[in-house]
């Protein structure tokens, strides 16, 4: 499968670069899965799509301030490091910049030796797993040295962190947001849970199988890295009534629909776990575990845009984002949203 065809045509001053004042009043594009019809609204409509007995699953990792800039100990050299993934106790997967300097062994001092990083194993694609080495509460030292990790497209200052984390965001551990969610408001969510929707929470920490680049022209021969996600007993029951009620789940994000697929393709039903995924979504795969999906507008050529042209269908996707460019949608992490409708 050639990535020319999840390809189009983006001006960049589309890519929006701040969030919104308000979050839930940015624009909703509704594509509709059967007929590809599109209508336009802004995201607290979403409201009039939701139905009594729907279910909402949102992703509730938190970004953490994952980017550090540090110098190499033998070399003083500048070095640029991205937590990626908490494999166990203080040991990181991590992305590192100039990674051809960080060797086995090597030591990455940050903020005047307050935070140390040994490289313990050296892979491929610039990837480093890491020892962090510090004094007193990880999470605490790395709200003290680390910054936001906001994507490359995003060239403005972020005035306030805590808008690149939606308002639910409770388990550290990511590298980026689950954007999808950042349109929700605690407000919005209440007049959700009134009409009926249940709200239910997974995790899955983003990491490089979420946001990297796709450069190979084939589309199958894509290594997609794995990500760390989590479902309890409580919510995984409560998703299987659900289906075998036949209620609609509605996934915030593509997080949380790989999260459920990933799931549910793995052991038939829902169950509760907490384990690594690597599944890449794209068109001829069958969704078993979400009906519908409210999502962000993404990158070309994106691992994303092969997920949502999965669900919906690659020219309803296509036709769409040729309209939402036409319309002038604001695109990508602080953009808008749209809502794949399976009716």
């Amino acid at each position: 499968m050639d990535i020319e065809l999840f390809d189009y045509d983006l001006p960049h001053e589309l890519i929006a670069q701040t969030p919104l004042e308000k979050r839930d009043t940015s624009r909703l594009m509704v594509l509709h899965k059967p007929t590809g019809a599109v209508e336009h609204k802004h995201f607290y409509d979403i409201l009039d799509y939701l139905k009594p007995g729907d279910v909402i699953v949102r992703n509730n990792t938190k970004v953490i301030p994952a980017r550090l800039f540090g110098t190499k100990e033998e070399t003083n050299a500048h070095v640029e490091v991205l937590l990626l993934k908490n494999t166990h106790d203080d040991v990181w997967e991590c992305l590192c910049g100039n990674a051809k300097k960080i060797k086995e062994g090597s030591v990455i001092s940050f903020g005047d030796g307050r935070l140390k990083a040994k490289c313990l194993e050296v892979r491929d694609e610039g990837i480093r797993v890491m020892e962090m080495i510090y004094d007193g509460i990880f999470y605490e030292v790395l709200d003290q040295l680390g910054i936001m990790p906001l994507p490359p497209y995003i060239k403005e200052k972020l005035d306030d962190p805590d808008r690149y984390n939606t308002v639910y965001a409770k388990v550290e551990g990511s590298a980026a947001a689950p954007t999808a969610g950042l349109h929700f408001t605690p407000e919005l969510f209440e007049k959700v849970r009134a009409k009926g929707v249940e709200v239910l929470d997974v995790t899955l920490h983003v990491g490089l199988g979420t946001f990297r680049p796709v450069k190979v022209e084939n589309v199958f021969e894509h290594h997609m890295h794995s990500e760390y996600y989590e479902i309890d007993e409580e919510v995984a029951n409560k998703l299987n009534k659900a289906k075998s009620e036949g209620r609609r789940i509605i996934a915030v994000g593509t997080t949380s629909c790989r999260t459920l697929e990933s799931n549910i393709k793995k052991y038939g039903k829902f169950t509760p776990t907490h384990e690594n995924t690597s599944i890449f979504i794209y068109p001829g795969y069958t969704f078993e575990g979400i009906d519908a999906l409210i999502t962000n507008f993404h990158l070309p050529k994106s691992t994303l845009i092969m997920l949502v042209s999965a669900l919906a269908g690659r020219e309803n996707i296509l036709n769409a984002y040729n309209i939402a460019v036409k319309e002038k949608y604001r695109f990508f992490s602080f953009g808008d949203a749209m809502f794949i409708d399976n009716e």
